[in-house]
């Protein structure tokens, strides 16, 4: 999708505060200068900067100007936070967080899953997992038939609180498969583990079901924390946009 000038802008803005480029609690610069460096009008700032407090990561006030929020505070269910993160490279911090958060919510959902999953969200699952297979074998996104395998898997709860939860939770869900199969022969993999989980649910066997994915959760951990180890670069949530530039306009410092 192409963004407009304020998209842009936010875009930029928000890559430079996650990157740390004004420092953790730093102060912004001026509107002024941001219009300069970035060659945009001062409305464009504006509401680029009302865009960023609302993701939790700047605040304004007339007695603190505008400044970046501690990390503790961003908005870390915001598609548009994790893909600036991504890009800024993760830390084993993000990598620990995200796991811990898998392990409360996916065990719980599957559970209930293998309880409650219709024949009909039995077969959404199956078809995402066939597009897993046929994307290690013949080549495909086989994250976003990844993506659909857990998404479907937390449908099939009918919990409406946990469906909800996971609207918020694909871009972190997105992120951790895109890392996890960075690692040579991951997706193949991880085939195994996925199918052990599906048959479960076909078993409508709650037990077993939780047991594959934390199974399954603990792999990719494991996944990620190499591909860290080995500072290779992860990839993004999805591309990003750059920031509108003049002619006579600066990047930022």
């Amino acid at each position: 999708m192409i963004k407009n000038v304020h998209g842009n802008t936010v875009d930029y803005l928000g890559s430079a505060i996650v990157a740390g480029r004004f420092g953790a609690s730093g102060a912004m610069p001026p509107e002024p200068m941001l219009c300069e460096e970035l060659g945009v009008s001062r409305t464009v700032i504006r509401e680029s900067v009302k865009s960023l407090v609302a993701k939790g990561l700047i605040q304004t006030g007339p007695k603190v100007g505008t400044r970046v929020r501690p990390s503790s505070q961003w908005n870390w269910f915001d598609p548009d936070v994790i893909g600036w993160q991504a890009k800024a490279g993760l830390t084993p911090e993000f990598i620990r967080d995200l796991q811990d958060l898998r392990m409360i919510m996916e065990p719980a959902a599957i559970r209930l899953a293998a309880q409650r999953a219709s024949e009909q969200d039995i077969s959404e699952i199956e078809q995402a997992y066939a597009g897993m297979v046929d994307a290690v074998e013949n080549g495909g996104d086989y994250v976003r038939f990844d993506l659909l395998f857990h998404q479907g898997m937390i449908r099939a709860s009918h919990n409406r609180m946990l469906e909800k939860m996971d609207q918020a939770l694909g871009a972190l869900l997105r992120t951790s498969f895109e890392i996890s199969t960075v690692k040579k022969n991951g997706p193949r993999d991880s085939l195994p583990m996925h199918r052990a989980v599906l048959d479960a649910l076909i078993a409508h066997d709650a037990d077993r079901a939780e047991d594959a994915i934390i199974l399954l959760i603990e792999d990719a951990h494991k996944d990620m924390a190499q591909v860290l180890k080995a500072r290779r670069r992860t990839p993004l949530v999805r591309a990003r946009a750059t920031p509108p530039q003049t002619s006579g306009a600066r990047r930022l410092k």
